[in-house]
């Protein structure tokens, strides 16, 4: 194997990941901060799905969502979950492991604030997860929720906020062939320990 494929080891892995994701940002056509976020409720079931991760920094990886979805019925269930970020162009993976936590009301506020008017009417008009009769039920509601707030700030829904996941495990994975795999594992117990780094085998 060559050299300069390998995966450069950092200090931590937000400096890494800090690379990789300006690299994605730059050559991943569609959505670069596109992850997989897999949650396991009470029942012990586990779901995934594709959310947008929304900020960074190294006390974890934040997005938002509805606070009465599925999804956050089983984060208060369960708050251990896992990420998987794929950039296919770049033949790269990022997989996270970690426990979730709320954002701050004000970070909330401040996110919200900033996305698209209609992404904010969606916010309130959607009951994300709930039994939905037809698709005119919701254009409906969209409707009324246009007029109602009309010429006014819309504030943020009280059901709705981010999330932190808080990572203990990160793992960078970039692909060769043959699979020959280059993976990189950073890990700790606490957030307070210093990353431990071990390359294991594809």
């Amino acid at each position: 194997m060559q050299e300069s494929f390998e995966i450069v080891v950092a200090d931590d892995p937000f400096t890494l990941f800090s690379v990789w994701f300006a690299e994605a940002t730059t050559l991943e056509p569609a959505d670069p901060n596109a992850m997989v976020l897999a949650t396991t409720g009470s029942d012990g079931q586990p779901t995934a799905r594709a959310m947008l991760m929304k900020s960074y920094d190294r006390d974890g990886f934040v997005f938002y969502t509805n606070q009465e979805s599925r999804k956050s019925h089983q984060l208060r269930a369960n708050d251990k979950v896992g990420l998987c970020f794929y950039w296919k162009s770049l033949y790269r993976q990022v997989h996270i492991e970690g426990t979730v936590s709320p954002v701050s009301p004000a970070e909330s506020d401040e996110y919200f604030a900033s996305r698209p008017r209609q992404s904010q009417i969606g916010a309130w008009a959607s009951q994300q997860s709930r039994p939905l009769s037809s698709r005119k039920e919701l254009e409906d509601r969209i409707q009324s929720l246009t007029a109602q707030y009309e010429g006014k700030v819309i504030p943020r829904p009280p059901h709705w906020g981010g999330y932190r996941v808080t990572p203990h495990r990160i793992e960078f994975w970039r692909g060769h062939e043959f699979r020959l795999h280059d993976r990189v594992v950073y890990a700790r117990a606490t957030p307070q320990e210093k990353w431990t780094t071990q390359r294991i085998y594809p």
